[in-house]
């Protein structure tokens, strides 16, 4: 078991014991989502996770082209650095390396490129649903809504409040 888990759920446990009396305990609603699957149904996630794959794609096709000229390069001089003079080889092997160091430095330029995409895209769906959460906790007398996957060891379907929030998210990044 997650220690995390663990903790919040002992805490809970520790909370809704410490609550009082069984009547205080009976008045408590816990509701539990899955953020990840809230952001992957909604309409802005569906959207934000398009333009993402689609950057993705673009900078892979031009890595792909890059890869395979790398690739060639180590073929040609597996294949013919043994009838390659000593200063030939190593100015092939040199530029391989160059290729090679080159290529890694791109593809770590992508990566930070995809990362701040991907905050820049996902950062004003989590601080919607935020406020969603927050209003939809309140308007249907929630105690608490957790994550599932950062709490909620067990929990009954009925307490699954996924999809409601999944509608108001829409509502809410239409505006």
């Amino acid at each position: 078991m997650n220690l995390k888990k663990f903790v919040v759920t002992v805490s809970l446990l520790c909370a809704f014991a410490f609550a009082g009396t069984g009547q205080a305990f009976a008045e408590v609603k816990v509701g539990v989502m899955n953020i990840q699957k809230i952001i992957a149904l909604s309409d802005a996630g569906k959207a934000a996770k398009k333009k993402f794959e689609a950057k993705m794609g673009d900078l892979k096709s031009k890595f792909d082209v890059e890869q395979q000229e790398l690739v060639a390069l180590r073929q040609e001089i597996a294949k013919k650095g043994s009838a390659w003079s000593e200063e030939k080889k190593a100015s092939k092997s040199r530029d391989f390396q160059k290729m090679q160091r080159e290529l890694q430095e791109k593809n770590d330029d992508a990566n930070f490129e995809l990362k701040q995409l991907q905050e820049r895209e996902f950062e004003p769906i989590l601080k919607a649903l935020e406020g969603v959460v927050n209003d939809f906790g309140k308007k249907n007398g929630y105690t608490i809504i957790l994550d599932t996957k950062m709490g909620a060891i067990y929990f009954a379907e009925s307490a699954d409040v996924t999809g409601a929030l999944v509608k108001e998210l829409n509502k809410a990044m239409a505006k």
